[in-house]
């Protein structure tokens, strides 16, 4: 069975989904079995496409108008098309850039293979460069073994740390020299600023304006 999914884009302008509901309709989905969402791709909670991966079963495809209506983020976008290839479910993109991309096919499959060398790329660079800046930041803050408390340069660092899924919190508060209270009263666990990480960096700002 063919399943569509749709998502406005305020990106683009298009707050409606007649467009992307007629090419579904013409790459043969039936309009009953199209699912829709009106929020932002990059949000996790999109109750259309969660309905829409539960609804999914082996030797469904899955349809889409273009690879950004599954999402903005590449690594959860080779995520899930790997999860519904791991469950037997096809996934095919009609236009725009990924519209190679069809895991029904061998050449479609070449393609996302692609896509996902791309996304674990991303990831390894950005692992890197956070290690790559905690070992700057502990050669210039650290002095007598002592936990220093959090500076903005820590801050900045602990921000693009928790954003990813994949750092340790122990590890990174190691890293750091500061304590999870600490690390936790500036940032929440998606890497967001707390009123105590926003008045830090606005006294470096403060600072520097008078320096």
């Amino acid at each position: 069975m063919l399943v569509g999914y749709v998502r406005v884009s305020k990106a683009d302008g298009s707050q409606v989904t007649n467009l992307q509901r007629d090419a579904l309709a013409s790459a043969g989905v039936d309009p009953g079995h199209i699912y829709e969402d009106t929020t932002s791709g990059k949000r996790d909670d999109r109750p259309g496409l969660a309905a829409c991966l539960k609804a999914l079963r082996p030797g469904d495809t899955l349809m889409v108008w273009k690879l950004d209506r599954l999402g903005r983020d590449l690594r959860h976008m080779v995520n899930t098309i790997h999860d519904l290839t791991t469950r037997g479910v096809g996934f095919k993109v009609l236009t725009g850039h990924g519209a190679a991309i069809d895991t029904t096919t061998a050449s479609g499959k070449l393609v996302f293979g692609i896509f996902a060398a791309l996304a674990e790329f991303e990831r390894e660079l950005i692992v890197e460069r956070t290690k790559a800046g905690m070992a700057a930041a502990r050669a210039r803050g650290r002095h007598g073994g002592r936990p220093y408390t959090m500076t903005a340069a820590k801050l900045r660092l602990a921000m693009a740390a928790m954003a990813s899924r994949d750092t340790k919190v122990g590890v990174l508060c190691s890293e750091l020299g500061i304590t999870r209270q600490t690390l936790y009263r500036h940032v929440d666990p998606e890497g967001n600023l707390r009123p105590d990480g926003q008045k830090l960096l606005d006294s470096q700002r403060l600072t520097t304006k008078v320096g």
